[in-house]
């Protein structure tokens, strides 16, 4: 007997549900593809750009941003381990005029070629004549010559011959394009100078921040790594080239696995939309099923054929989706670039590329979640015996059920301790979990809920109240169909708002306390080419209508080995930190020399307010005294916070990065504004009031977070479509009771008014019990994914009159959609509709 034609037609009869639920599997596999194939993208690049740059090299010296003693530089070329070292000064250099920045290098013309050739330049004389690698390292030298590589050259225009302007401090440095970088990577913005003219122009005089170093033969470098890493000082670590690459993987890992959690939110949308459109096909085609068994059709075959139509709907959703999501891919890496606007992975134009395994992956979670929703209509309907099946009005047989309570209960018991599971490199394992049980075991106790709200129901009322009442404490599991798939979307919607409410709320908390001052400012689109030295400081104080001006630098430590460096803040700070956007009670020191860190370095380092540790500043350690804990929304590898006074005499050094400009009474913004501007030259100062920097840090959130507004969105409107298609399919069942109800003397009008209560009713339980669920997953997003992942807190706010409102909105539409879908059913005349009865 050939089945199927039997089964698998079936898809194409009921096409509404059918397509409902391939959208929300193409769209939960499209995202997660598209997430995907962005990051290893950028990775790849990323990874790629970094082995080339380090060439030959075996083992890299890396210290804080503002480099280390030059003097290291020899004292390394000496060991016997090391065969060849090439000192390295890189900087950020800020264009004139333009928002691009360059990743400058300074190099040793002389030192390049037998640790990493694929720096070496290429003047334009020696491309013409093919003069060779000489003519490159005499022509390098001149204090005005950069190289571009030709990304480089590409995006900014220009060509060899031409100027180019960049920010050295607050002053423009006028270069000269003197050639390429034929070894440089394919799609990577470089620039490469003299060393000693970027040391000189950038206030790095003395100072490196790489050195590469190829290792002689037969020595491992595991053992130079140990025997090097003795002589270095305090806050200069010795690394292997591969390791920044594992860091920018872990930095980025948590972003890009959260935006894969919102895409598998979506496909677990697509598996109850499967399971509904199952579940209402399988009441719809009970008959067949009862006829297929009585000819010899054994229960085990006619599950594996229900499953099988549910594995055909996630194959084609899983086919579907990987080639959308490869399409969506190429468009984000277009706009938003390889780290998805994070700024991970900012100057790098990564290339798409297929990954066989990968895809295969997400084909098979298509197919899963087809399974899976599948699975318990399945399951149902092979249990039914065939005298069941054939009797009429057995429309609510298979569906009546009141759940699994017991192992809804457990699944909700089982969040709180997942609550407690630490995160796994880097990643909230348990918060997902706990995110898992809560949606599960909120949809197996949805039974329960709607026989309560029945309950609650008054008894008395129009006929069509009271009908409609009756069937939803008497046939629960209708409930459960219909509002399965809106509850899982209300929970991620709610979830969701509540999150992102509690997070633009914190945040605009934040910028109050970190946004004290009337005017900021700093050397032209600062990158680390920018700063501001000691006579302009003078200069700046000295600008009428000025009051007070506190001063801030920026640089950044290397605190433990394979790690992201901390980034270092240097600025004026009282002694108990009330200024500070702290996080408990601060413990100061006693007149030590104290330090403020972020939850992240709390988090990442374990260090406590009153604890003693060192941190190395200046290439040596300096025991310092945790005055307390603070949020820094702005810096996820964690941030570290000393008074400026301290700084400097600790470090001796006196440049600065940024100002804040506390104004005089009666003082004009804009006039102090354009004062400060003149003092220091054209073009070398920006300034901004504290209300652009807001709302423009507001803007970015907001259009961070626009992906996840879309993708709510979407859900909910999945969870309507699955409304509108599970009451098509119970009205189609349920013909032969709207006749007999015709027959009793109910109008089309109440029959009409009962759809609309039922479906009110059903899409009020899923939204209800998406409500609670919701919530306590907003809570566990709060409080354990964000916080493990980014090291972020926030204060709880929950938009109650959003959430109302959209709970209104959406019963009214559920009601309205069962109404649309009933119509049909309602159009037969009562004696047809019962003629089965007969």
């Amino acid at each position: 007997m050939r089945l199927a034609p039997v089964f698998l037609g079936s898809l194409a009869r009921r096409r509404v549900a059918t397509l409902f639920s391939l959208i929300a599997i193409v769209l939960g596999v499209a995202l997660g593809m598209a997430v995907q194939a962005v990051h290893e993208a950028a990775l790849t690049e990323f990874g790629r750009g970094l082995r080339t740059m380090a060439g030959e090299a075996d083992l890299q010296v890396v210290g804080p941003r503002g480099g280390f003693d030059e003097a290291l530089y020899a004292r390394l070329a000496a060991r016997p381990e090391v065969a060849e070292a090439s000192p390295v000064v890189e900087v950020d250099a800020q264009i004139v005029g333009r928002l691009e920045s360059l990743q400058l290098l300074g190099v040793d013309v002389f030192r390049l070629a037998p640790v990493t050739p694929a720096l070496l330049p290429r003047p334009q004389e020696a491309a013409e004549a093919d003069a060779g690698r000489d003519a490159g390292s005499l022509a390098a030298l001149a204090e005005d010559s950069l190289f571009l590589s030709a990304a480089a050259q590409d995006a900014l225009g220009l060509e060899t011959g031409e100027r180019l302007q960049l920010h050295a401090g607050t002053q423009p440095l006028v270069v000269r394009i003197a050639g390429d970088l034929p070894g440089s990577p394919d799609h990577r913005r470089l620039a490469v100078m003299d060393i000693a003219a970027v040391q000189a122009r950038f206030a790095k005089l003395g100072r490196l921040t790489r050195i590469d170093l190829r290792l002689a033969e037969s020595v491992a470098p595991g053992a130079a790594q140990a025997a090097l890493q003795a002589m270095l000082p305090a806050g200069v670590l010795i690394e292997e080239p591969r390791a920044a690459e594992d860091q920018a993987a872990n930095l980025s890992r948590a972003y890009r696995v959260n935006l894969t959690m919102l895409a598998a939110i979506a496909l677990l949308t697509g598996g109850f939309l499967v399971f509904s459109a199952q579940a209402l096909s399988v009441v719809r085609r009970r008959t067949e099923f009862a006829f297929l068994r009585a000819i010899g059709l054994a229960r085990r075959d006619l599950f594996a054929w229900l499953v099988a139509e549910g594995a055909l709907v996630g194959l084609a959703g899983g086919l579907l989706g990987v080639a959308l999501g490869h399409g969506l891919a190429w468009g984000l890496l277009a706009v938003l670039g390889g780290d998805l606007g994070a700024g991970y992975f900012s100057g790098l134009t990564p290339r798409l590329q297929f990954q066989p395994g990968v895809t295969a992956l997400y084909v098979g979670l298509g197919v899963l979640a087809g399974v899976a929703g599948a699975w318990l209509p399945a399951r149902e309907a092979a249990t039914v015996s065939p005298a069941q099946a054939l009797k009429a009005g057995d429309e609510a047989a298979l569906l009546g059920g009141h759940g699994h309570p017991r192992l809804g209960l457990a699944l909700l018991a089982a969040s709180l301790p997942a609550c407690w599971i630490a995160p796994v490199n880097g990643l909230p394992l348990g918060g997902y979990l706990a995110v898992v049980c809560l949606l599960a075991g909120a949809v197996m106790l949805l039974p329960v809920l709607a026989t309560g709200v029945a309950w609650l129901l008054p008894r008395r009322g129009p006929v069509s109240a009271r009908l409609a009442a009756a069937r939803l404490g008497a046939a629960p599991g209708h409930a459960v169909v219909a509002a399965a798939g809106v509850l899982t979307s209300v929970a991620l919607a709610a979830a969701m708002a509540i999150m992102v409410a509690s997070f633009r709320g914190s945040v605009d908390e934040w910028l109050d306390q970190v946004l004290p001052a009337d005017l900021y400012l700093r050397p032209g689109k600062v990158q680390t080419s920018g700063y501001l030295d000691e006579a302009l400081q003078a200069r700046i104080r000295a600008v009428p209508g000025v009051e007070e001006v506190r001063f801030t630098r920026h640089d950044s430590l290397r605190l433990a080995p394979g790690r992201a460096p901390v980034a270092l803040l240097a600025r004026p700070v009282s002694a108990d930190g009330h200024e500070l956007p702290l996080v408990g009670a601060a413990r100061p020191g006693g007149g030590e020399p104290a330090i403020w860190v972020s939850e992240a370095v709390q988090d990442l380092y374990s260090w406590r307010p009153g604890q003693r540790v060192e941190v190395p500043l200046a290439g040596r350690p300096v025991a310092l005294h945790v005055a307390g804990v603070w949020r820094d929304y702005a810096r996820q590898t964690g941030a570290v916070m000393i008074d400026l006074a301290d700084y400097r005499r600790l470090t001796g050094d006196p440049l600065a990065s940024d100002a804040a400009i506390f104004l005089a009474p009666g003082a004009a913004a804009d006039q102090v504004a354009e004062a400060l501007k003149a003092a220091a030259g054209p073009g070398a100062l920006e300034t901004a009031q504290p209300g652009l920097i807001r709302g423009i840090t507001l803007r970015i959130f907001d259009r961070t977070f626009a992906v996840t507004y879309l993708l709510e969105a979407v859900a909910v409107g999945i969870g309507l479509a699955g409304v509108a298609a599970s009451f098509a399919a119970l009205a189609a069942a349920r013909r032969r009771e709207f006749g007999m109800l015709r027959h009793l003397g109910l109008t089309r009008r109440q029959i009409g008014w009962m759809l609309a209560l039922e479906g009110a009713l059903a899409a009020g339980v899923g939204v209800l019990g998406g409500l609670l669920a919701g919530g306590a997953i907003g809570l566990v997003l709060i409080e354990v994914v964000n916080r493990q992942s980014f090291h972020w807190s926030m204060d709880l706010r929950v938009p109650w009159g959003s959430l109302a409102w959209f709970a209104a909105a959406l019963t009214a539409l559920a009601a309205l959609a069962a109404v649309l879908a009933g119509r049909q059913a309602m159009r037969q005349e009562a004696v047809l509709a019962v003629r089965e009865d007969w």
